[in-house]
């Protein structure tokens, strides 16, 4: 493993590289950091340099002139100059797909594939989508940060250790400053490379109706539901997860010489739940 802080415009930025190979970005939502990630790091990195990092004011990364969210793009920009890695995969999370959206704009040319996990940050809601969001928020408002991002049937110690990886953090949804750029989503599709929308079916921040919605918009996306899991599709399904992000690494042609590390695991369940 490798590791370091960058220093950048205003900011420090905590960083980790696992493996070798073509690189993938994981870009972590807001009650996360690099470390939430522990579920990922060893599937994806058998055949790519995985790196994670921390946003500004979220794990060991500082925010030094208070810019938040405005300055996370030119964050990630400055961190991959510095990793020499100029053509990336980008997997975000919530909050992390907002940047990683923000940079396939400004640079199309550097992205391999880009994956919008449990989130429609950084794009414009229509009059439809904009109704099932604000009926979303409403609901979800005064719930706490666990009963919003785990589904019902996450276990306690997940629970647990996710508000023990959030404890790191300086900000949170109610101090983060700063916004992202909002586009409509069909700017997304025509850039060459491949997109996907992925996400817990039982997820209350971002509901599957909405996300079905935004993805139908973009041009050559496709949608991975996943059932039985929240928000945190990574942390509550996480062989699913992997492996669809591990075929939408194939299907870049983003994978390294040791090829891509599929569980091969038996026991999904099919759509509808039915075993």
């Amino acid at each position: 493993m490798e590791s370091g802080v960058l220093a950048t415009a205003g900011a420090e930025i905590y960083w980790q590289a696992h493996g070798e190979g073509p690189a993938v970005v994981l870009a972590h939502g807001i009650g996360g950091n690099h470390a939430i990630w522990y579920r990922q790091i060893d599937a994806l990195s058998r055949s790519n340099r995985v790196i994670s990092f921390d946003h500004r004011g979220f794990g060991l990364s500082r925010d030094l002139d208070g810019r938040g969210r405005d300055a996370f793009v030119d964050d990630l920009t400055a961190l991959l100059d510095h990793l020499g890695e100029t053509k990336v995969a980008l997997v975000g999370q919530s909050m992390g797909a907002g940047t990683c959206i923000g940079f396939a704009h400004r640079a199309p040319d550097r992205v391999a594939a880009l994956a919008i996990c449990d989130s429609l940050h950084g794009i414009i809601e229509s009059a439809e989508v904009k109704a099932i969001m604000d009926a979303a928020r409403a609901k979800t408002a005064t719930l706490g940060q666990i009963e919003r991002v785990l589904g019902a049937g996450a276990p306690s110690e997940l629970g647990a250790l996710y508000r023990q990886i959030a404890s790191f953090n300086a900000a949170d949804r109610h101090s983060l400053t700063g916004s992202f750029e909002a586009r409509a989503a069909a700017d997304l599709g025509g850039k060459g490379f491949p997109i996907l929308f992925l996400s817990g079916v039982e997820d209350i921040i971002f509901p599957i109706e909405a996300v079905r919605l935004v993805q139908a918009e973009v041009p050559g996306s496709f949608l991975v539901e996943i059932n039985d899991a929240g928000h945190s599709a990574f942390l509550e399904a996480p062989v699913q997860f992997n492996d669809t992000i591990l075929s939408l690494l194939q299907m870049a042609g983003h994978v390294g010489k040791a090829g891509a590390a599929h569980s091969n695991a038996a026991g999904y369940v099919r759509v509808g739940g039915a075993a």
